[in-house]
């Protein structure tokens, strides 16, 4: 009998959402609904545990935290990739480590409604609509008509392209290896990358961090966009460099900032963008659906029953 544990689960629902019942028969199963920090505490609450799975990259598995963990056979991550899993260290260590399927495109119906909430200020008016509150206190403004560029012109920015088509935005579109005929499949414009950061209105990003898209959104990018502009983040923290998006928000340089993603993960509650009046946060929730989280847990379940049968699925090492 094998000892399991799935990390991570802050909504309570890893065992609800896919059939653990083969796994539970035969193994034991224990499932963190809080955060752990720091690798001493992860080693000692997972030393015991030969298979792991991780919902994405909410827990890190570090070359230190690994080679602390003797025991550990089998990591399983959602998704197909996982940034926060140092592939090398596992494979040294004999830890199998699979991504499972499932992901979805959820986080372009996020980024999208960001920018509506942006728009029409749908933060503050929730609030005044509470007793006591006012009536109409802002002027919002319509996203048909405006230019919306697409950092990353992949299977999300593309999704996130067509549904800013379909409400009338004009859509160009940059990364450093869109070609033209991509981007007129997809209905956009290619332009240069200086050209997307001064004509968009709203410029979303969707690329896949990397250390060639590290800070790929610094000072001298921001420098370049409209006063009014908004920048959308959905991908990851650190595409955007901190420092200077702080400076640009605090200097009025841009019109806002709406995110999903940041540089550390959960975001302290200290932190300077929490209390920005030009950034609308969300807490990583892109990804955040049954349907998507369905997907995951089914996946996760998979991979791991057909570990322990000797036949692995969606290797990554």
């Amino acid at each position: 009998m094998a000892s399991i544990a799935a990390l991570d689960d802050y909504q309570k629902v890893a065992l609800s959402l896919a059939d653990w019942s083969k796994l539970q028969q035969n193994h034991q199963i224990k499932v963190f609904n809080e955060r752990i920090g720091g690798v001493e505490a992860l080693a000692r609450a997972l030393a015991p545990f030969e298979a792991i799975g991780i919902m994405r990259e909410r827990t890190a598995f570090s070359r230190a935290l690994i080679e602390k963990l003797p025991n550990l056979k089998l990591l399983v991550t959602t998704g197909k990739r996982n940034a926060a899993i140092d592939l090398n260290a596992a494979k040294e260590h004999g830890v199998t480590v699979c991504g499972t399927g499932g992901g979805g495109l959820s986080t372009a119906e996020l980024a999208i409604g960001l920018m509506l909430a942006f728009a029409r200020h749908l933060r503050l008016e929730f609030e005044t609509m509470r007793p006591g509150g006012a009536w109409q206190t802002t002027l919002g403004f319509d996203l048909e008509g405006k230019t919306l560029g697409i950092l990353g012109l992949g299977n999300l920015g593309a999704r996130v392209g067509r549904i800013g088509t379909a409400i009338g935005m004009q859509l160009i579109a940059w990364s450093e290896n869109l070609t033209q005929e991509r981007a007129r499949q997809h209905g956009a414009e290619r332009v240069s990358k200086d050209d997307l950061f001064r004509r968009a209105d709203v410029l979303s990003i969707h690329s896949v961090l990397s250390p060639r898209t590290r800070g790929l959104v610094g000072a001298r990018e921001l420098g370049l966009m409209k006063k009014d502009a908004l920048l959308v983040n959905t991908s990851r923290g650190p595409i955007v460099e901190e420092a200077a998006l702080l400076a640009a928000l605090k200097a009025g340089q841009i019109g806002g900032y709406a995110a999903d993603t940041f540089d550390v993960e959960p975001l302290p509650a200290d932190h300077p963008l929490r209390s920005e009046p030009r950034a609308l946060l969300t807490p990583h929730l892109g990804y955040v659906t049954a349907e998507t989280y369905r997907g995951f847990y089914g996946g996760m379940v998979a991979s791991i029953e057909a570990f322990f049968a000797g036949k692995p699925i969606g290797v990554l090492s």
